[in-house]
């Protein structure tokens, strides 16, 4: 999961070594932190919210598929 939102972020923004991935586990909740530079911040989120959406929606599906939840939240 965590080289999906690698892969996927790092093709978003255009910092690609700012980008980086942390998963933190509680119980059944994965819970995936993405760092990304200041100037990315507006890139990742969308318009609307849209591209972090997508994210997330993502990540859900991803974790399903192995009998767990995901939370992605976006950080500077």
């Amino acid at each position: 999961m965590e080289d999906l939102l690698t892969y996927i972020g790092k093709g978003i923004v255009s910092h690609p070594d700012d980008f980086k991935v942390e998963k933190k586990v509680d119980g059944d909740v994965d819970l995936y932190n993405l760092t990304v530079n200041q100037d990315d911040f507006g890139q990742v989120i969308g318009r609307q919210g849209r591209t972090a959406r997508a994210l997330r929606a993502i990540a859900r599906a991803a974790a399903a598929r192995t009998g767990r939840r995901a939370q992605v939240e976006i950080l500077e």
